[in-house]
């Protein structure tokens, strides 16, 4: 438009590129912003335009347009203490991207926390403000989420779908705060209420439209919390329902789409498409450098479908697992590993094992993982005690294909004491 110039244009970009990025339009967004960057000498207004590119590359599923761009990222947020929303956004998007690369948990948390002030969003940073949006919020409590600290994202979640029901707004960002709410409610293993919320935002999402990002964030999480339930038939519908399925949005989904569609094939007995499906999985993580093994979770999923069939393979990626687990270092990744390990042995080993599992577990805030661990330890150890523990766990998260599970186990009653 003639005459729009200054702080105007600026933000006439950034609300552009952010619609082409909800249209699923990711490439366009990122050159629209990379291209008014360049206009502009180094100093504030670059440096929010450079913030908002790194934010919309972020969250690209596709092949990252610069190999070194977490590298530049680092190297630019090194220098932020913070003192402007700028340099909090920076601090942001990088404590999001060393979460998907599955970098140390503790420097991701000590990262995000330099972008609060006095533990809260910075005035200008709300859920309702107009200058970053919801993306970048978003992108900070996941980064919390993953790296278990959940009672920050789950803060951050609430207050969002707070923001946006005060201020009477319908649409993709109301969709989006239920989903994410659902999210916090599926890690911290609350699986009836995390169902409850997915399907509004689902409801809300139809009306924004079918295939957008803010779509499958609802359908993936949902397909999700159904498969922890153990309710594998609607896990099913849902995604026949809604088109859960190949090809895959532009923007990056949490948790990962591929993987989460794996598991739910395997679930169903479709034993080859759920292995092709990881491996497309293991292949795109390793395009973009996303070896959070928690967000990304193929790896143990697919070592256990091919664990009779190529034993030497399964182990090689339940090693990897461990690996990618130990370098995040939260009880939630370590623990998962030593199930995928315990998963693939026999005898004492198996049973050492899912002891440590569930060690870890119980220290993470994820207690649908927890009440996992107990079960399949109370299996091993052909322990009545720690399977009635499991049961109760269950329970209490409404995972009913696993309270089913202990109480066969317990009814049967062979060879436990």
């Amino acid at each position: 438009m003639r005459g729009l110039d200054g702080a105007a244009r600026v933000d006439a970009v950034c609300r552009l590129s952010q619609a082409l990025l909800h249209n699923n339009q990711l490439e366009e967004a990122v050159r629209t912003v990379e291209a008014e960057a360049a206009r502009h000498e180094p100093g504030p207004v670059r440096l929010r335009l450079q913030a908002v590119q790194y934010m919309w590359e972020g969250l690209y599923a596709g092949e990252t347009g610069s190999p070194d761009r977490s590298e530049r990222l680092a190297a630019l947020a090194a220098g932020c203490t913070g003192r402007d929303n700028s340099e909090r956004a920076l601090l942001i998007l990088r404590g999001f991207d060393a979460m998907t690369r599955g970098e140390n948990a503790e420097e991701v948390v000590e990262v995000c926390d330099r972008a609060l002030v006095n533990g809260r969003l910075a005035p200008g940073l709300g859920w309702t403000d107009p200058e970053w949006g919801i993306e970048l919020l978003l992108m900070l409590a996941g980064a919390y989420a993953y790296s278990d600290r959940l009672d920050r994202a789950e803060a951050l979640y609430a207050e969002g779908l707070r923001a946006y029901e005060s201020a009477g707004w319908s649409g993709g960002h109301l969709a989006l705060a239920h989903a994410y709410v659902g999210l916090g409610q599926r890690r911290r293993g609350r699986l009836r209420e995390a169902e409850t919320s997915l399907r509004e935002s689902l409801r809300l999402a139809e009306r924004v439209g079918r295939g957008l990002p803010l779509y499958w964030t609802a359908s993936c999480n949902l397909v999700d919390t159904l498969l922890a339930r153990g309710h594998v038939g609607e896990a099913w519908e849902v995604a026949e329902r809604y088109g859960f399925a190949p090809p895959y949005p532009s923007t990056i989904v949490i948790p990962d789409p591929r993987s989460v569609r794996g598991r739910l094939l395997l679930a169903v007995g479709r034993t080859k498409e759920g292995v092709n499906e990881l491996e497309a999985a293991e292949k795109a993580a390793a395009v973009r450098g996303h070896h959070n093994p928690v967000m990304v979770p193929w790896a143990a999923d697919l070592a256990h479908a091919l664990a009779t069939e190529d034993p030497a393979r399964a182990a090689r990626l339940a090693a990897d697992v461990r690996r990618q687990a130990e370098r995040f270092g939260t009880d939630t990744a370590i623990g998962e590993a030593l199930r995928c390990a315990a998963a693939l042995e026999t005898g004492q080993r198996a049973v050492r094992l899912a002891a440590q599992a569930v060690t870890y577990l119980e220290a993470s805030p994820c207690q649908y993982e927890h009440a996992a661990a107990r079960v399949e330890y109370g299996i091993l150890s052909r322990s009545v005690a720690e399977l009635d523990r499991g049961l109760t766990l269950a329970r209490s998260c409404g995972a009913d294909g696993l309270v089913a599970q202990a109480r066969q186990v317990l009814e049967s009653g062979r060879g436990l004491r």
